[in-house]
């Protein structure tokens, strides 16, 4: 399925309104797109407000501001639909709402666990994520982390903390609820790693004297753009516009737009 950006048969409609009634295949296909992502006649984009990378500011309204908004943005704009945020605290409280009619398009890591209920793109962008240790860790590589009597701290929910969830066999796996408590277990309690993405790593280190992040990544978290499962004339539409985005640069000049340091277009 070929789409045309923004969507031909789109721009005789009004903001909202859907494309006439026709029998041409093409005129159908838009329309099924638009109900399918846009059924109040909005796109309501669920936004991961805890994703410093891609959520860099608000607006005085309180509205994102950032590389995931934007991208959600051109999307509504390709639609010929306004966009509505959806703003939610970590992204997986935002997965676990797919599905209930509160978003249309959610904006997070894909990760297999949360793919149950939503269909992903391609990621359109990527983070590493990896690891902090102490001053005078014997800990030196990403293998050497998984280990008995080894104790990682990391953000409930973040795509990274999925991925610990199944990768990690012998090393324990700490969580916390809120955005600082990774970092303040760790000094607190004297945790041998915490985990988290690098970006945000290279200001944590600042933070305790003598700490090393190690090198490498432990996974790179593929940021991408989701609807729910029975949407597939939307995903369809979702996944072309993603590839369209890397490939005609937008995506990189979004980065560039809100100076983002850390956050890589994704192959």
């Amino acid at each position: 399925m070929g789409f045309r950006f923004p969507l031909k048969g789109m721009a005789p409609a009004g903001p909202g309104q859907l494309p006439p009634r026709g029998g041409l295949p093409e005129v159908r296909i838009v329309r099924q797109i638009v109900s399918e992502l846009a059924p109040t006649g909005v796109l309501r984009a669920g936004i991961n407000m805890s994703n410093f990378l891609l959520v860099t500011g608000k607006t005085a309204a309180g509205d994102p501001q950032g590389v995931a908004p934007d991208m959600a943005a051109e999307i509504a704009k390709r639609l010929s639909v306004p966009v509505a945020y959806v703003k939610y605290e970590r992204p997986s409280i935002l997965a676990d709402a797919a599905g209930t009619n509160t978003w249309d398009i959610g904006l997070i890591g894909a990760e297999p666990q949360r793919a149950a209920k939503i269909t992903f793109t391609a990621a359109y962008c990527e983070i590493e994520a990896t690891y902090l240790v102490p001053k005078g860790s014997a800990l030196q590589t990403i293998a050497d982390v998984d280990r008995a009597g080894v104790r990682i701290t990391v953000r409930r929910g973040a795509a990274y903390d999925l991925w610990l969830e199944r990768n990690i066999k012998h090393a324990t796996v700490l969580r916390s609820d809120s955005a600082d408590g990774p970092l303040n277990q760790f000094i607190a309690e004297g945790l041998e790693a915490y985990a988290a993405l690098k970006p945000a790593l290279l200001t944590d280190i600042e933070k305790v004297p003598g700490s090393k992040i190690l090198p490498g990544n432990f996974m790179t978290v593929q940021q991408a753009i989701g609807t729910a499962k029975p949407n597939t004339a939307g995903a369809a539409f979702l996944s072309e516009f993603v590839e369209e985005a890397k490939g005609s640069g937008l995506v990189a000049r979004l980065i560039e737009k809100h100076h983002v340091k850390g956050l890589s277009v994704a192959a």
